[in-house]
């Protein structure tokens, strides 16, 4: 998992799409779901993992106002 593009395509897999025209909002749904779908054993503890790390780079990018085309 490198990008946001692949967080996104691991909820597809289970039929999330997050998108609430918000992009901190999003990502903190995304985290929210993640962590369910690891709670829930549907992923494993390295795409959780991987997952965590790429939506908080991409939060730290938008505090720091580096994220405003992050849609990848």
């Amino acid at each position: 998992m490198k990008n946001m593009l692949d967080v996104r395509q691991l909820l597809k897999r289970f039929g999330t799409f997050i998108y609430v025209g918000d992009r901190g909002g999003d990502l903190h749904l995304m985290e929210a779901e993640t962590r369910e779908l690891y709670k829930n054993g549907c992923i494993t503890i390295q795409e959780y993992q991987e997952s965590l790390i790429i939506i908080r780079k991409e939060m730290r990018n938008i505090e720091d106002g580096k994220g405003a085309n992050a849609y990848e």
